[in-house]
């Protein structure tokens, strides 16, 4: 269930290849032991035009979407896990980011629930 959709300016993936920084963020996710492998989702979207602040520095956000019940501690656990990952693999980029946001059950329906 989980959905990690990664944000980043267009030279990240020149950088490092999409397809191993997705992989990164799965490993990463797993590695917290919160969730199964066969539920976790990754994307990415690089940004030809950007900007951050007054700048046109590098970025990578990724955005957590995870159904609720998690506490406090493990959704920190796997914002420190994921940035560590990705500040570790991409020690250029200046701005590394996530926030973790969860889907309420009550309001969550995919195609296998209908």
């Amino acid at each position: 269930m989980p959905h990690f959709i990664i944000d980043c300016s267009e030279n990240v993936i020149r950088l490092k290849s999409a397809d191993d920084i997705m992989q990164d963020v799965f490993n990463a996710a797993l590695l917290t032991g919160l969730f199964d492998e066969s539920e976790i989702k990754v994307r990415i979207n690089p940004f030809t035009y950007y900007k951050n602040g007054n700048s046109s520095d590098d970025f990578i956000h990724v955005f957590a979407y995870i159904m609720e019940g998690r506490n406090a501690d493990q959704k920190a656990k796997l914002s420190r896990t994921i940035v560590s990952k990705l500040k570790a693999i991409l020690p250029e980029v200046p701005v590394i980011s996530i926030n973790v946001m969860d889907f309420e059950k009550a309001s969550y329906c995919n195609k296998t629930m209908i």
